[in-house]
């Protein structure tokens, strides 16, 4: 592929990202007063796959009052639960050249909220964020004071969440940059949430690499080592942290127009399928979200496209970069 054919690449993709905001997004992310009917919800949002938030939107649940440490204990003091544990709070992330997952300790719901307290002299940093539905299945005690599903989502989706995941951490943990293959449905139900959005119309400005896998695994002497994963193999992860993106190394990502939004108790976001996101929390933020599959329609098949033609184009860069080094050297 000659310069000229890649640079004509390359004008697609800005023009693509340019277009998509001029059409249809927006600077901030849409606020509703209330729920949209079924119809409205998939018509305006998850078929142009737009986010949107509804202030309040699950303010009428008992846990909104019921859920704190206190009743928590009480309730779930000795239950067994799965907690992610890190050294720096990033679970799922880049570190030291591999993709790092958290070590995954069982312990009582209890113990776990004592590592949240201001006098813990726990080692790490603890989140409570099993993503296998562990609302209704670890935690299943809490359902009565919740939705099990969202009820106009699952009637415009026409089927049931495949998980509800329950969230619960310091305010050091992060979650890295990454999309999901779902229609997304967050709910806060104390404290707040961070979130920095990327629609998949931007996917070219966001740097991958592929990845080692390991996890942390913390030793007799309190520190965390990284253990490689070769079971795994590699993992493609995001490469840039969009709050401090090092744009020297990734002159891309600059070009790149996040949105951001703030979720507060009672509120819910509705996140589409493929769009990037990065978030991070006050202290002791408690938060549950429904993960209904997405529909690998066209959609997808644009998306895949879209990265395919992005991957060509960086693939030729690295490629004319050895090649300048190579002379140079």
């Amino acid at each position: 592929m000659s310069d000229s054919e890649v640079r004509d690449l390359n004008a697609c993709l800005h023009t693509l990202a340019i277009e998509a905001r001029e059409l249809y997004l927006h600077d901030t992310v849409p606020v509703l007063d209330a729920p949209p009917s079924p119809l409205q919800f998939y018509r305006d949002y998850v078929s142009s796959n737009a986010p949107f938030i509804i202030r309040n939107a699950v303010g009428h649940w008992p846990a909104i009052t019921k859920w704190n440490n206190k009743f928590l204990k009480e309730t779930l003091g000795d239950k067994q639960v799965s907690v992610a544990v890190t050294p720096n709070g990033y679970a799922d992330a880049i570190n030291d050249g591999y993709f790092v997952m958290p070590e995954e300790r069982q312990m009582k719901m209890g113990d776990f909220l004592d590592t949240l307290s201001e006098d813990s002299s726990s080692n790490g940093v603890f989140y409570l964020q099993k993503q296998n539905s562990n609302l209704t299945t670890e935690l299943s005690c809490l359902m009565p004071d919740v939705d099990d599903h969202i009820s106009w989502a699952t009637e415009a989706l026409g089927k049931l969440p495949d998980a509800v995941n329950f969230w619960l951490g310091d305010k050091r943990a992060i979650t890295s940059m990454h999309k999901d293959h779902y229609e997304n449905l967050y709910c806060v139900i104390s404290g707040e949430k961070h979130f920095t959005l990327l629609p998949p119309t931007e996917t070219y400005f966001v740097p991958y690499g592929d990845f080692p896998a390991a996890v942390y695994k913390e030793n007799s002497k309190g520190e965390f080592d990284i253990v490689p994963q070769p079971d795994i193999g590699t993992v493609p992860w995001i490469t840039v942290d969009p709050l401090s993106p090092n744009l020297k190394k990734y002159p891309e990502f600059g070009q790149a127009r996040a949105i951001n939004c703030t979720l507060k108790a009672g509120d819910m976001l509705y996140l589409p399928s493929l769009w990037f996101h990065h978030v991070h929390q006050s202290h002791g933020c408690i938060a549950l979200n429904y993960w209904y599959d997405m529909e690998f329609d066209i959609k997808y098949n644009y998306f895949k496209f879209t990265e395919s033609i992005g991957d060509i184009c960086r693939y030729h860069k690295k490629a004319k970069e050895k090649i300048k080094k190579k002379e140079s050297s």
